[in-house]
């Protein structure tokens, strides 16, 4: 796929819709992020912290290390999620660097939020390797169709089957969330299929051309992701001490996601435990519910980012030992 972007005509002005959402989000998104987390420290007394915290002294340090590893694992192959908009975008950056600009994105976009993780350091870590803009734009792009690729199909797997049962005053019920289950199964299955047929077809958005990767790449991301997401439900399973169904852990922890996106809270803070605590209240204890949630926000969250921070200071280290060597293009 060509990288070069072409030029946005001088006389193309956004729609009053998109116009008035770019200029009203500045305000919206924060007053609903406090709004929220003003809900949740004010539930925060009600808390079994006690609980909480003697239910971390029980782990064994095999158990913590096991799902350090899990969640080591699920990082590490998170950063092959860029290595397929390398394949795709055919960019001649290193493989290992690549993998590493992703594996650090990541690890500041869980804490810090997709604006600063997922995109701003994508962006300048790529650009510090030499990458234009519109390159960077695919290889992003390509990286979070592949994360929701994953998602959609065990989501709506588990919604389908019925293995996650919607909350008693939950505005949604049992069998509009199995119809919604169906339907990401199929925007799943749709969209591997659409790459496989319409191999090699182009389309301009907003002057930039684009291209759907081959049949093969498509199953490749959706394994990827699924995987990953597996991973991370494996971990809460561990640390719940399998006291719930692996499916209905995993199950959580995808409602649990999806709410900390469209939350805009860094890192999600409280909202997985708020959504731990409405879900599985009733099947485990509330002390080790919380312990479970804060030893995976430690394990998963926190010392990747210390990881993320050592690969973040090596990787502008090399950018800047090796400038003369960024000065290529795509091919």
């Amino acid at each position: 796929m060509n990288g070069n972007a072409a030029t946005v005509p001088v006389g193309t002005s956004p729609a009053p819709a998109t116009s008035l959402w770019r200029r009203s989000r500045r305000w919206v998104l924060p007053l609903v992020g406090i709004a929220i987390l003003g809900l949740l420290l004010s539930h925060a007394h009600k808390v079994d912290w006690a609980g909480a915290w003697h239910a971390l002294q029980r782990y064994s340090p095999w158990l913590l290390l096991g799902v350090l590893g899990l969640a080591t694992a699920s990082h590490a192959l998170y950063g092959c999620f860029d290595l397929i908009g390398q394949q795709h975008t055919r960019h001649a950056l290193p493989r290992w660097r690549t993998w590493a600009i992703a594996v650090t994105s990541y690890a500041f976009n869980l804490n810090l939020g997709s604006l600063v993780g997922g995109i701003a350091m994508r962006a300048r870590l790529y650009a510090r390797a030499g990458l234009d803009e519109a390159t960077v734009a695919q290889i992003v792009g390509l990286s979070l169709v592949t994360n929701w690729l994953g998602y959609g199909l065990l989501a709506g797997g588990l919604f389908a089957a019925g293995a996650i049962a919607p909350p008693s005053r939950a505005p949604i019920g049992a069998g509009a969330l199995r119809a919604i289950g169906v339907v990401m199964i199929l925007l799943a299955v749709a969209y591997v299929v659409a790459c496989a047929v319409l191999r090699g077809r182009e389309w301009r958005v907003r002057s930039r051309r684009l291209k759907l990767p081959t049949g093969r790449l498509a199953l490749v991301q959706l394994a990827l992701s699924a995987t990953n997401w597996a991973l991370m439900g494996s971990a809460m399973y561990l640390l719940l001490g399998q006291q719930v169904p692996y499916t209905t852990t995993l199950g959580v922890l995808l409602a649990a996601s999806i709410v900390g996106v469209i939350t805009p809270i860094p890192a999600g803070l409280g909202v997985l435990e708020a959504v731990y605590l409405a879900l599985l209240s009733g099947s485990v204890k509330q002390g080790a519910l919380m312990g479970a949630v804060l030893a995976y926000r430690a394990l998963y969250y926190l010392l990747p980012l210390a990881g993320g921070m050592v690969l973040y200071l090596f990787l502008e280290r090399h950018a800047a030992g090796h400038a003369s060597e960024s000065e290529f293009t795509t091919r």
